[in-house]
C-alpha cells in the first residue's frame, strides 16, 4: 500500500506545534496499525512553504521544501496579538494564500486549523460552505467573511472537500477522524487511548468563556446582548425587541447580524446553553429545572438544543459534574481521613499538589 501524502503548510507566526501535531498523531496511528497486525501503509508527511525559509510562533526555524501533490494540504493556525482581529494579519500570506488556492484547484483537500481558517477563507475556499474556527476569532470570520456559515459551536467542519477545525487541540479532533476514515475505528480509538485524548468531544460550546470575547467597539450589539441576558428566560419577541431599541425588525436584525455575524435568537440560544451548563454542573437542579430556569418546557427540545451546541446531553454534564465531585471527594478521604482536619490557612499541607426554542 502507498502512505498517504500528508503536507503542513508552514509559515512566519505559524504555531510550530500545529504544524507538527497532526503528523505525530498520524506517525503514533500507524504505530498501532502495526501493532495490531495489519499491514502498515502509514503516512508521509512533508513540511512545506512557498518560501525558502520559515519561522514558526517564538523564533522556532523550521526546515521546509517546496510545495508539492499532495492527499491532503494541512493549514495551521498563528497567535493573533491579543484582542485584534486575525484578519488585520492576512497581508503578510499573500504566498500562503495563493499556494492553498492553486492547491485546492489541483483538487486536493485541503484543512484548517483554529484561524488558519482566515487563510482558506482569503483564498476563496470557504464561500458558500460551512466553517468552524476557535469560538474566540468566530464573529471576526464571520464579518470579514459574509459569504461563509461560520459552525461557531463545531470542532470539525467538513464541506465539500474543504476542512476547518476550532482552535489548539481540534487539531486532535481531525487527526482522530483521519485515522478513522483511513485505519478504521478500532485504531483510532486505541491512538486516542495511548495519547489520552478525548475521541467523544463534538462541539467546543463547553469551553467558550464569554469574558474572554474580545470587546467589538459596537454598543448595539453588546446592548441588545445584554438586554437578552437580563432575562434568558423571557419569551423570545423580536417585534417587542425592536421596537424596545426604537428600530424596525429588519433593522434590528441586519445591525445586529453586521456586528455580529448571527441573529440575536442564536445568540440567546447560546447565552441559555451556557447558563444551563454551568448549573448542571455546579448545581443538584434536575434537567428539567435547569431547562425551566433558562426558558424551556419541553425537556426534550432543551436536550436537543444542549447536544446541538455542546454535543453532549444535558444528563452527560451532571453526570461529568457528579463524578468530579465524587473523584475530589474520594481524593480529599484518602488524603484526610476521619478525624485529620483539611489543610487550612496556617496549617501546612504535607505535600504539593435554534431551532426548537419554546419561545422561538
Amino acid at each position: 500500500m502507498t502512505p498517504l501524502r500528508v503536507s503542513v503548510l508552514a509559515y512566519p507566526g505559524c504555531f510550530a506545534s500545529e504544524v507538527f501535531g497532526v503528523p505525530d498523531l498520524l506517525t503514533m496511528a500507524a504505530h498501532v496499525a502495526a501493532a495490531e497486525g495489519r499491514p502498515e501503509a502509514g503516512y508521509a508527511t512533508t513540511v512545506v512553504s512557498p518560501r525558502r525559509s520559515v519561522h514558526a510562533s517564538g523564533g522556532f526555524r523550521l526546515d521546509v521544501s517546496a510545495v508539492r501533490p499532495a492527499d491532503v494540504l494541512i493549514v495551521p493556525g498563528f497567535e493573533p496579538p491579543p484582542g485584534s482581529d486575525p484578519g488585520a494579519a492576512l497581508a503578510a500570506y499573500g504566498p500562503e494564500i495563493a499556494a492553498i488556492r492553486e492547491r485546492a484547484a489541483a483538487g486536493t483537500p485541503v484543512v484548517s486549523i483554529c484561524v488558519g481558517a482566515f487563510l482558506l477563507a482569503e483564498a476563496g475556499l470557504l464561500d458558500g460552505r460551512e466553517a468552524t474556527t476557535s469560538w474566540l476569532y468566530a464573529d471576526h470570520l464571520a464579518r470579514r467573511h459574509p459569504g461563509v456559515r461560520v459552525r461557531r459551536e463545531r470542532l470539525v467542519v467538513t464541506d465539500g472537500g474543504v476542512t476547518t477545525t476550532a482552535a489548539f487541540s481540534a487539531m486532535y479532533d481531525f487527526a482522530l477522524r483521519f485515522v478513522r476514515d483511513h485505519d478504521g475505528p478500532r485504531t483510532a480509538r486505541a491512538t486516542a487511548r495511548v495519547a489520552l485524548l478525548d475521541d467523544t468531544r463534538s462541539a467546543q460550546g463547553p469551553y467558550v468563556d464569554p469574558e474572554l470575547l474580545p470587546a467589538t467597539g459596537h454598543a448595539f450589539s453588546a446592548t441588545v446582548m445584554r438586554r437578552l441576558d437580563q432575562d434568558l428566560a423571557a419569551r423570545y419577541d423580536l417585534p417587542a425587541l425592536a421596537r424596545e431599541f426604537g428600530v424596525s425588525d429588519r433593522t434590528l436584525l441586519r445591525r445586529f447580524g453586521a456586528e455580529t455575524g448571527r441573529t440575536p435568537l442564536a445568540y440567546l440560544q447560546e447565552a441559555r446553553v451556557r447558563r444551563a451548563v454551568h448549573l448542571l454542573e455546579t448545581t443538584d437542579r434536575t434537567v428539567a429545572a435547569v431547562a425551566a430556569e433558562v426558558g424551556y418546557r419541553d425537556p426534550g427540545t432543551f436536550a436537543a438544543l444542549v447536544v446541538r451546541h455542546t454535543g453532549r446531553r444535558p444528563s452527560a454534564h451532571r453526570t461529568a459534574h457528579q463524578v468530579g465531585h465524587m473523584s475530589e471527594a474520594s481524593s480529599n478521604d484518602r488524603r484526610n481521613p476521619p478525624g485529620r482536619p483539611l489543610p487550612g490557612p496556617n496549617r501546612r499541607p504535607e505535600g504539593l499538589g435554534g431551532t426548537g426554542a419554546r419561545h422561538a
